[in-house]
């Protein structure tokens, strides 16, 4: 039986410049400033990542410098039918990046927690710390 999935899409406008905002979803350390945890990343398509104290965790699939990132993440022990993918795009904005969040395939138990998470914590982490520099 296959579990209902669901799509996510929406716009984020950061106040940083592209370069400054793949730096902060790409560098372990840079994760770790604005999300007050320990972090687990590379951008070597393939490696794993971990994010959040293993709350978000998958597998890095695409990077383009200061462009793009496109991840595979992880929904409990069973491996899914589809994957679950989220992908990244950063576009320079005149009040600083663009950023274009696209996540499929999310189950459909998952999907409120995902949507808010996105919006609350990930989001609004990014925001705060490039608003405080």
């Amino acid at each position: 039986m296959t579990l209902p999935l669901k799509d996510y899409k929406k716009y984020f406008i950061l106040p940083a410049t592209p370069e400054e905002l793949y730096i902060a979803l790409t560098n372990p350390f840079t994760i770790q400033l604005w999300s007050g945890e320990e972090a687990v990343m590379s951008t070597e398509p393939g490696s794993e990542f971990s994010l959040f104290e293993d709350s978000i965790v998958g597998r890095n699939l695409e990077f383009e410098e200061n462009k793009k990132i496109v991840q595979e993440w992880y929904f409990g022990e069973d491996e899914p039918e589809t994957p679950s993918i989220v992908t990244i795009k950063l576009h320079a904005h005149k009040e600083g990046t663009s950023v274009e969040l696209r996540h499929t395939a999310i189950p459909d138990e998952a999907y409120d927690d995902i949507v808010e998470g996105w919006n609350e914590v990930y989001f609004e982490a990014l925001k705060d710390f490039f608003e405080e520099e």
